[in-house]
């Protein structure tokens, strides 16, 4: 049985970070960071059948052209991931009642999208990038046991090609689900390589007032090449997502609306209008 230190409820039975029952959420879900974001994409179901909300985690549930879907904001950073997917998993994998995991155990799909600044010339602003593989800069995933889900030649060449300094931790790889690419990719999205930061500033080369230990990272991870898999672009949840999704059994894409090119210093006009164009994208192709 688990304690009820490690799993920890609300009084009405909740799970104690994300405030959602078993019956609140659908199997379906999309991740996005922003909690405004939510209603953005939940404007356009036909109902909305419960929301809810504590701190940054907002959720909605209800139908899109029949299919019963859920959105969640997880907020900011791979520790927030680590919050979301736990729970999740728990509302649908562990009998909250006899606190034991279920002996049938069952797969969410999870589409997380979101916004990113590409760090090719080729791949411009308001374009779609899918996150084939994606790259944990973040440390949080080796609290976990992750040898049998880790893609260990594309770390190794990543730890040699940009000279990484072990201090920082071994970076970690992780492949999407082949499943949701079958479902969602199209000629309409560049297949990517996602760096995923522990921090917005320093761990993503930006210098404000504090140096930072690597100044020539992003060059190096802009050349980093591995059998033809290229890095496209940095951002905070992805590697995390996939990471937790593998390691617990459930399906999961990431999907990024680049706002910004980094290698050429351009800035999308609109890039609210781009944000919108890959919600009405994903949700087509999760009901098709």
């Amino acid at each position: 049985m688990i304690q009820n230190s490690e799993l920890i409820l609300n009084p009405d039975g909740s799970l104690y970070h994300i405030n959602l029952k078993p019956e609140n959420i659908a199997h379906d879900i999309i991740f996005v960071g922003d909690q405004e974001r939510v209603e953005k994409i939940t404007n356009r179901f036909d109902s909305i059948e419960f929301t809810t909300q504590k701190r940054e985690f907002k959720t909605q549930t209800g139908i899109f052209k029949g299919k019963r879907l859920t959105v969640i904001s997880t907020g900011i950073g791979p520790d927030n991931i680590d919050i979301v997917l736990n729970e999740l998993d728990a509302l649908v994998n562990i009998d909250l009642e006899t606190r034991k995991p279920k002996e049938k155990l069952t797969a969410l799909n999870i589409v997380r999208i979101g916004t990113s600044g590409s760090l090719q010339k080729d791949i411009p602003v308001d374009s779609f990038v899918m996150s084939e593989y994606a790259i944990g800069l973040d440390n949080m995933l080796r609290s976990y046991l992750i040898d049998k889900v880790s893609e260990k030649d594309i770390e190794n060449a990543f730890i040699e090609q940009t000279n990484w300094d072990l201090q920082k931790g071994r970076p970690y790889v992780i492949k999407c689900s082949e499943s949701l690419v079958d479902k969602i990719f199209s000629n309409k999205m560049h297949k990517g390589f996602t760096g995923t930061a522990g921090g917005f500033y320093g761990p993503q080369g930006r210098v404000l007032r504090l140096d930072i230990q690597d100044p020539e990272l992003n060059t190096k991870m802009d050349n980093f090449n591995f059998n033809g898999t290229r890095m496209t672009n940095l951002e905070m949840e992805t590697a995390a997502i996939y990471g937790l999704g593998k390691l617990l059994g459930h399906n999961c894409l990431s999907l990024n609306a680049i706002i910004a090119n980094r290698a050429t210093g351009d800035f999308s006009s609109n890039p609210y209008q781009t944000v919108e164009n890959l919600i009405d994208y994903t949700l087509e192709r999760l009901v098709k």
